[in-house]
Formats: structure tokens, C-alpha cells, sequence
């Protein structure tokens, strides 16, 4: 099945660029080699069969086609050996580490604005910047508490990071899932092979959200928040309050009284004390916020500043995944840390920046166009494939309002065997590993490989056509 397989001269995540095999995809390769096309594809068939019946599934918003999907998965996981791991988990705890110092700063006295390392400009313009919570303490320092920081591979292999998901992450659940899967399609690879186990995040979840708890006698109090089941993510909600054994409420279920924020059950108001809210600040409570909220819970705010309430994570962070506030990560870890960033960001252009505004004019038809505060694959240009309508459209739109768009040059992301009609080919992935910082910095070994399933295609956000791998980890 690998026979007609070739890299097409991009970084394969399996392959030299002569064609031998990668070392740490040895054990696979022989194993899946092994298979007739008949057989792999009823192993295909099982793993789609596991993700029905567990109903692993999303929304895409915009499509007349159905409220739910199944999200798509292909059962060839990508491999990355224990040092190439280690490396990993060093860049991204260093980053989250800036990342929240940086919140911490600029919610409190600004020293990095006023020492002119970041623009104040950028700060107080940010859509999610929050200045009503200037001053206000957060438990333990810590802002961002579940980070997935986007990581892609070029041409020469080296990772970059894309970008930072502060926010609400998702696609933990994905993670877990995919590894069920695989274990019943093929039990007999992970001990062979040394796979290292991701069961642990929801117990790591479970545990920073604990860490964070305002103090009080008795086991801390913690609950998911979700939007309802029309949000995207809502199987992800319900999944992970399964995993770690607390409650997933909506807005309706919890009340404010007295600044403390109480929980309605059938034996009457349980006192909260964390809340792993999976709704963005806008509609979290309607007193503060959006006034047409209907999702969120009046008074949460007053809690919440009294120190009655954690959030993880707290309020304010959008400012931290900005994709203008992206561009100066890397000064940040100099700044705080005193130390050079272990992962580089993707070489970026503001729009903001005269210089940079010209260079991305004059060369859309070669750059990726970002708006600042879109994800999902929402409000981006692919100049290489836009029409020339398109590239106008994103042309008027950084010229009426640049500080809401970047660009950066096209990578060619990595690509990794991917099963399609009966044979092995090469599909683009990246990477989102889910960061969790509590009483300390934890990584789950592994993450989301998202996989740009059309042929040819750069993006792999699911609700663009994307699918999702497992990832394995090697021992040492």
C-alpha cells in the first residue's frame, strides 16, 4: 500500500527526503505493511464505527446540512520520538509561562507597555482586551490555565509555532477519542512500539481546576460551563465533565447570591467554587458584558472579583491569543524570562506597521491573510489560491482597518501518510498539544494532529474540511 507513495519534496513526517524511513516509524510501517488494502480498510471501518457509538462529533456553524458531523479520522497516526517531544514540552511551557506573565502585566502595572517592548497601541486596541479588570487579582497569578498553541513543521522539519488558543481550547476530547480507537483497531502496536499513554489530561484538568479553588473547608466545588448544545464543541463539554467527574451546567443552573455563585440541584443550591467555562467573555454575564447574553449568569462578575469564584480561564486572556499580540511572543519570553524562545513564531507582518502594510499589499497574491480575532479558519486569505475578487475583498479590508490583520509567507506544512480509497498518501498536518498550567506546568504526551484532508490543502480546521490523527509519543 505504501508503493506508489511518494513525498512530493515536502517534509514528511514518516520519510526522508530520500525515501527511507524515519527512524521512530520503523515498527509502523512494518506492521501496516503488512495489511491488504481489504483488511486496513475494515480497521477504518471499526474506528468510524467506535466514533458513532461514542458520538464524537461537531458543529459547523453556517451549514444547512445538519447540526451535528461526525469528526473525521484516519487511522494512521504520526510518530514523534521522546527527544524530539522533550524540546516540545520545553518551547511550550517557556511560552505559556510569558504568556502569563504578560497577562498578569498588563492587567496590573504595564511595565512591558511602558518599557515600548510591545506598542500600547496593540493592547488597548485588542477586541479582547478587558480594561474593566485592571487590578483585579486571579488566583495563584494564573490567567491562561488550558493552553493548545498551534505548532506546524517546514520544509527543513524545524516546528513553529502558528499560533496561541488562550481562550476556550478545544479538541481535547478528540485526543482521548482517537486514541480509544486506535486501540481497538490495532491493540498489539502501542506496547510494541513504546507509545506513552494520554489518559492522564482529564485527572491533570481535574486537578489545576482544584489548584485554583478559593480556600475553604471540604472538597472544592468545580463544574464545566457550557453554551448549550448548539455550541460547536458541546460533545467536548459533556465528554470532559464525564472524564473528570463534575457537573456540566449551563447558565440557567447557577445563581448569584451575596457575590457567591450557587448551583441549583434537586436537593437544593450547592455552592460553586471553580468554573471551567467553555463560554467566551461576551456572553458570560449579561451585567457586565453583552446585555443580550442569555447564556451566561448575571452577577458571575461580582463573584469573580470578590474571590469568591475561580474561572479557568479567567477573564482577559483574549488579548494573549490575538494574532497582532502573537507577533511579540517572542519578545515577551526575552523580556520575562531572559531567555531566547525554544520554538520561533512563523515569520509575521502587521498590517498595523506602515512598512509591513505596503510589503503585504504588494504581495497578497504570495501571503496567508489573518484577521486578529477569527479562528476556525474564518476570515483568512490564501493568496496562492484566491480569486482575484477575493484578494481585492481582503485588500479593502486591510486598508479600512490594518490593526485587525496579519500576514505571514505560506509554509508548507508536513505531511503524513493518510489513508485515501485504498492506498497511502500524503496529506498536510499540524499539531495542537494541550498545555494545562496549575500547581505547575503539564503537558499531555501526544496533542490533536489535524490533517487537511482534500488533496493539495493547507488547512485543516475541521469546519474546512479537516480530519484529525492520532499521535504518538514515544518512550525513550
Amino acid at each position: 500500500m505504501f508503493d506508489r507513495y511518494t513525498t512530493d519534496s515536502f517534509y514528511d513526517e514518516m520519510f526522508e527526503a530520500d525515501g527511507s524511513l524515519r527512524g521512530q516509524c520503523g515498527d509502523l510501517f512494518e506492521r501496516f505493511s503488512q495489511f491488504e488494502p481489504e483488511e486496513f480498510e475494515a480497521r477504518r471501518n471499526a474506528c468510524d464505527a467506535h466514533f458513532l457509538k461514542q458520538g464524537v462529533t461537531f458543529n459547523v456553524y453556517h451549514d444547512n446540512r445538519g447540526s451535528e458531523r461526525i469528526f473525521p479520522f484516519d487511522p494512521v497516526p504520526r510518530v514523534i520520538p521522546a527527544n524530539e517531544w522533550e524540546h516540545l514540552e520545553a518551547g511550550l511551557s517557556q511560552r505559556i509561562i510569558a504568556l502569563n506573565l504578560f497577562l498578569h502585566d498588563v492587567y496590573h502595572e504595564q511595565q512591558i507597555l511602558k518599557d515600548g517592548v510591545i506598542p500600547r497601541y496593540y493592547v488597548e486596541q485588542a477586541k479582547h482586551y478587558r480594561p474593566e479588570f485592571r487590578g483585579v487579582d486571579v488566583p495563584k497569578d494564573i490567567y491562561i490555565h488550558i493552553c493548545g498553541s498551534d505548532l506546524i513543521r517546514g520544509d527543513d522539519g524545524t516546528y513553529y509555532v502558528l499560533e496561541d488558543n488562550g481562550r476556550c481550547p478545544s479538541g481535547a476530547s478528540y485526543l482521548l477519542e482517537n486514541r480509544n480507537a486506535l486501540k481497538r483497531a490495532f491493540p498489539a502496536l502501542f506496547d510494541s512500539m513504546g507509545v506513552r499513554s494520554v489518559d492522564s489530561y482529564p485527572r491533570e484538568l481535574r486537578d489545576m481546576l482544584e489548584f485554583i479553588s478559593p480556600h475553604r473547608e471540604g472538597d472544592a466545588v468545580c463544574v464545566l460551563l457550557t453554551p448549550g448544545c448548539y455550541n460547536s464543541a458541546y460533545f467536548e463539554h459533556c465528554y470532559l465533565a464525564r472524564e473528570m467527574g463534575i457537573e456540566i451546567v449551563e447558565g440557567n443552573d447557577l445563581v448569584v447570591i451575596d457575590d457567591f455563585v450557587y448551583m441549583r440541584t434537586t436537593k437544593g443550591l450547592v455552592r460553586v467554587d471553580v468554573i471551567y467555562r467553555r463560554i467566551d467573555d461576551d456572553f458570560i454575564d449579561p451585567t457586565v458584558f453583552r446585555k443580550d447574553s442569555v447564556l451566561g449568569v448575571p452577577g458571575i462578575m461580582r463573584a469573580y472579583r470578590a474571590g469568591n469564584v475561580a474561572l479557568a480561564n479567567a477573564v482577559g486572556t483574549g488579548v494573549a491569543d490575538d494574532k497582532a499580540t502573537y507577533y511579540f511572543v517572542p519578545k515577551m519570553i526575552e523580556y520575562y524570562l531572559g531567555q531566547e524562545p525554544i520554538l520561533p513564531n512563523v515569520p509575521t507582518y502587521l498590517a498595523h506597521e506602515d512598512s509591513d502594510r505596503k510589503y503585504i499589499l504588494d504581495h497578497l497574491p504570495e501571503l496567508v491573510v489573518k484577521s486578529a480575532n477569527e479562528s476556525g479558519g474564518y476570515g483568512m486569505l490564501m493568496g496562492p489560491t484566491a480569486s482575484r475578487e477575493e484578494i481585492a475583498k481582503f485588500r479593502d479590508k486591510i486598508i479600512d482597518d490594518p490593526r485587525n490583520f496579519i500576514a505571514q509567507p505560506v509554509v508548507s506544512l508536513s505531511r503524513c501518510p493518510t489513508w485515501c480509497d485504498g492506498s497511502f498518501e500524503g496529506r498536510h498536518v499540524d499539531l495542537r498539544p494541550y498545555i494545562v498550567y496549575g500547581n505547575q506546568v503539564k503537558i499531555v504526551p501526544g496533542g490533536l494532529t489535524r490533517v487537511a484532508l482534500n488533496k493539495g490543502s493547507l488547512v485543516v480546521n475541521s469546519s474546512q474540511g479537516g480530519g484529525s490523527k492520532d499521535t504518538w509519543v514515544l518512550k525513550d
